[in-house]
């Protein structure tokens, strides 16, 4: 058995001299790709990664290239996943799935801008792709282009009415243009498309009437999240901030200190304590949290004049 799989990944590509030979190399072709699939839904993902590669180094095949783009995406190798997927474009330029598995894949690299092509090229295969329309805009709002943004989400709207994810974007996208109103009308219709609710979605709204002055109402919403999930830290930075701007930042305080001993690694929640604390004129325990936070997401160093970090990105309401 191990010299079996010993010669199933071996480093160098068999010819294939004889029919016998043939139908070995398709045999092994097998075993290594359904084996790949097995240790995939396994989480074995490195010994996945190493069966499909092998399986495509006797055979190329369009499926046992896919799965290896989603092995390379659960091991977060997006620019392995990213090589793979360009190559299936190579092979087959017009499949609307690899498509979108690469405008994705841009997302997940940091790269928005670049996908707006590929959603482009997906839009002319089939205009009535929803999904196309939607990712187009979230590449859009990316590089601020908020009106083609909102256009492409409208158009994704009307293609699929139920699709809760282009409203909670659009909502983002008006509430950043400071049209509250707007933004709650789309909030609200997330809210009545999600059966059980959607934390993204409550905590968008209470900023929504933070915009239109009703601070009660937000805090109400934000009441309303931690009460149905106590570890969402978001929550407690939004509320944080809530009670400061009623001029209460001892209660602020009192919430964040809560934030951080749910998650002690939650950077944003140090960061906004240490504005209250500086507040309070505790600079010694701001510097402290300052430096916490700076620790803990070293990345968000985009720093103010004052040299506080930026971290309003991980918290500015949700993956959206």
């Amino acid at each position: 058995m191990a010299n079996f799989f010993s010669s199933l990944f071996s480093s160098g590509k068999k010819e294939a001299t004889t029919e016998g030979l043939q139908k070995d190399e398709l045999k092994n072709f097998d075993i290594l790709k359904y084996d790949g699939i097995r240790a995939m839904r396994i989480r074995q993902i490195p010994y996945a990664i190493k069966c499909f590669r092998e399986a495509l180094h006797i055979q190329q095949d369009f499926e046992t290239m896919s799965h290896l783009v989603s092995a390379y995406t659960m091991a977060d190798d997006a620019e392995s996943a990213l090589e793979v997927v360009d190559e299936m474009i190579d092979l087959e330029p017009e499949h609307v799935n690899t498509l979108l598995t690469r405008v994705n894949i841009l997302f997940l690299l940091d790269r928005d801008g670049e996908a707006i092509a590929d959603c482009d090229r997906v839009i002319a295969l089939e205009e009535e792709n929803h999904l196309a329309w939607f990712l187009r805009a979230k590449a859009k709002r990316t590089i601020n282009e908020w009106e083609g943004a909102i256009a492409d989400l409208t158009q994704a709207i009307a293609l699929n009415e139920d699709m809760a994810d282009a409203y909670l974007v659009r909502a983002r996208i008006l509430l950043e243009k400071k049209e509250g109103e707007k933004a709650l009308a789309d909030v609200e219709k997330v809210i009545s498309l999600v059966e059980e609710g959607d934390e993204t979605a409550h905590l968008l709204r209470g900023q929504i009437y933070e915009l239109l002055g009703d601070q009660a109402a937000a805090e109400a919403e934000y009441e309303e999240v931690l009460a149905l999930n106590p570890f969402c830290e978001e929550a407690y930075v939004l509320a944080g901030r809530l009670k400061v701007a009623q001029g209460k930042p001892q209660e602020a305080l009192e919430i964040l200190d809560e934030a951080v001993e749910h998650n002690e690694e939650y950077a944003p929640a140090y960061a906004e304590r240490a504005r209250i604390r500086q507040l309070l004129g505790d600079t010694e325990g701001a510097e402290k949290d300052r430096q916490t936070a700076l620790d803990l997401a070293p990345d968000e160093e985009k720093a103010s004049p004052g040299g506080q970090a930026n971290f309003d990105d991980l918290y500015k309401g949700g993956i959206f």
